[in-house]
């Protein structure tokens, strides 16, 4: 048994049909073949990254992995394998649009890799992991422009022996559904501050490193 879009075929069909259902059909569903096939989705790209970057350090491995297993990629994965024509979901998921719904399908994704590897052991697994996510893998941006405005301005101001910046809360505002944070960061040995805002306080104070990095030239090196 196969699925047109996957490059595997099943000797046992009901491996295949646990990972294509939701528990919204019932107890037996992907959510155990999920968490096989996510450990395992971790590990090969791991791997792949570790062999394809021997310098980068361990915190640039990291975003590059996250870049390649994170919920918006793996939906978009398994759209291009037509998982979403086969999901099997409950009515009321099925009216809700599940099928097109980025967490499941992310999760259905990865329910199937857990089946690949049940079915057909590790080798399989790893070949159709490799063959769905290369291409993401070889189109991954350079580790450096993955990396937080926090953090980049963190590491440039560290690599010229200057203290880091402080962050600090200026105001909430709005309604509970839609809040507005105000931060500042604040250059302490120059006293240089700058505002902004945003709809977390981490958004916020991302938005302010931002500027300060712009404003110090951090992002040009």
């Amino acid at each position: 048994m196969d699925l047109p879009g996957v490059p595997y075929r099943f000797r046992d069909p009901g491996l295949l049909q646990e990972a294509l259902t939701h528990r919204s059909r019932g107890r037996l569903n992907y959510e155990r073949l999920e968490f096989l096939g996510d450990s395992i989705l971790n590990f090969v790209v791991s791997a792949r990254l570790f062999e394809l970057h021997p310098d980068s350090p361990e915190g640039d491995l990291s975003r590059l992995r996250s870049r390649v297993v994170r919920g918006d990629t793996l939906a978009r994965l398994a759209l291009g394998l037509g998982l979403g024509d086969h999901l099997i979901l409950g009515e009321g998921e099925l009216k809700s649009g599940g099928s097109k719904r980025q967490s499941i399908l992310a999760d259905a994704l990865e329910a199937l890799f857990g089946a690949i590897y049940l079915d057909g052991g590790f080798a399989a697994c790893e070949a159709v992991i490799r063959q769905v996510c290369d291409p993401v893998i070889d189109s991954l941006p350079d580790a450096e422009t993955l990396k937080d405005p926090k953090t980049r301005l963190q590491e440039w101001l560290q690599a010229r022996g200057r203290p880091l910046p402080k962050y600090r809360l200026l105001r909430e505002e709005g309604a509970e559904h839609a809040k507005r944070f105000h931060v500042a960061c604040r250059l302490t040995d120059t006293g240089q501050e700058v505002a902004a805002d945003g709809s977390s306080r981490r958004k916020a104070e991302q938005s302010a490193a931002a500027q300060v990095l712009a404003g110090l030239g951090g992002d040009d090196g």
